[in-house]
């Protein structure tokens, strides 16, 4: 189960909250993230990197629903920590 400790352990000094993202190849697949993620209701503004693998999102969506759409798209998604991954529930 997802708690409020959960997102604030995933989020970034900003306050973005920070994905991994597994399985893009292209910047067709990280344009497909964007586009998941920024559909997500709550999400302000969603960014992601293909190098880096990862996607930072602001507003107050929740971790779980974010996971849940990058994963309905056919990518992986976990929560994201700067000292490790955290369960994305």
């Amino acid at each position: 189960m997802e708690t409020a400790q959960t997102i604030n352990a995933a989020a970034d000094d900003s306050g973005a909250v920070q994905l991994a993202i597994s399985g893009m190849t292209c910047g067709g697949c990280a344009q497909a993230v964007t586009r998941v993620l920024s559909a997500v209701p709550g999400v302000d503004s969603a960014r992601v990197d293909l190098a880096s693998a990862r996607a930072w999102i602001r507003g107050t969506a929740s971790g779980k629903d974010l996971v849940s759409a990058v994963a309905a798209a056919g990518y992986g998604a976990t929560l994201s920590a700067r000292d490790g991954d955290v369960d994305g529930g």
